[in-house]
């Protein structure tokens, strides 16, 4: 039997052992940069389960978080919206039923005019979208919730032409802004009256309603527009202006809850904030490793490594003549 010389024996162990050195340092590498072992399932011995589950855990209250913080943004955007909305209309009640009571013409001409204005804008604050997504719309998230309100006021001026006075035409009005079924929330809205999302606003809710209904009938009063009933009949003014009052107080009530609902969910982010970080330091007590004893031990593997690339440089010209030198 021929053994193997010496020659060949040691640099095959010495090969063996830079490859060993080599994974040694790509992984001791890894857990320097990331603080976390990479061979999980030997440092753990037996207790991988504890530790998939901490991770499952804390991965769960990231996807809850997102779904929080993705709220938040909503509601934000609603809550500018109707914001926006408050501050055009707000007071146009009060200086409608102030113009009725001194029997000033030009003063509810002019608030007629804002409020035809304000329609327009409220139309346009309740189209406001987060990425594709509708927020005024319901279920309906791809549709805008409202076209263009002239749609509204064509409706609202073949009321006046068919109602014989006030109270005719206020009922007429009524009914179209409160039968479900009816043009208001199945003509002039293109949303859904479908809500899955319970912190969600639609454009129909019914403070907006009352709000869009006091500015559409006081926007028929602006000069121009020759609708007699409304314009020449105090009742309807006065029904208008006491409407948008009314809807002021509502719409506030509206965001004052939105509001509360914000506030929950402050306080639900701080909770997962102070629940994810002790899952975190459960799991990094069980998986981390310490970065400079990790680095300490790359720079020992390093030079061992070297040591060996040299040894075997070194064997590679070994001859008897160097030997004997």
């Amino acid at each position: 039997m021929r053994l193997p010389s010496l020659n060949t024996l040691i640099p095959s162990q010495l090969s063996n052992t830079i490859v060993d050195l080599r994974a040694q340092i790509a992984q001791t590498s890894q857990e320097a940069v990331t603080g976390r072992h990479a061979d999980l399932t030997r440092h753990l011995n037996g207790r991988m389960g504890e530790a998939n589950l901490s991770q499952k855990a804390i991965s769960d209250i990231g996807m809850e978080k997102s779904i929080v913080q993705l709220g938040q943004t909503r509601l934000d955007l609603v809550q500018s919206s109707l914001s926006h909305i408050q501050d055009v209309t707000g007071g146009l009640g009060v200086r409608l039923q102030a113009a009725i009571g001194l029997v000033d013409n030009y003063a509810i001409g002019l608030a007629a005019a804002d409020a035809k204005a304000a329609l327009s804008q409220v139309f346009s604050a309740l189209n406001v979208r987060h990425g594709e997504r509708f927020l005024f719309s319901g279920d309906a998230t791809a549709t805008p919730p409202l076209q263009d309100p002239e749609t509204l006021l064509t409706d609202l001026r073949t009321i006046a032409a068919s109602s014989t006075d006030a109270t005719s035409f206020n009922a007429a009005v009524s009914n179209y802004f409160d039968d479900p079924l009816g043009p208001w929330h199945r003509g002039v809205y293109s949303g859904s009256a479908n809500v899955s999302d319970r912190d969600a606003v639609i454009a129909t809710d019914p403070a907006l309603s009352q709000l869009i209904s006091g500015l559409a009938v006081l926007a028929l009063a602006s000069p121009g527009e020759g609708v007699t009933v409304v314009q020449s009949n105090p009742g309807v003014l006065g029904q208008a202006a006491s409407v948008l009052q009314s809807a002021e107080i509502s719409l506030t009530q509206l965001r004052s809850d939105r509001g509360v609902i914000q506030e929950n969910s402050v306080l639900a982010l701080e909770n997962l904030d102070a629940e994810e970080s002790i899952l975190t330091q459960a799991f990094n007590a069980l998986t981390g490793r310490d970065q400079y004893e990790a680095a300490s031990h790359l720079r020992e593997l390093e030079a061992n490594l070297e040591a060996s690339y040299l040894l075997t440089s070194r064997l590679a010209n070994l001859s008897l003549l160097n030997f004997l030198r």
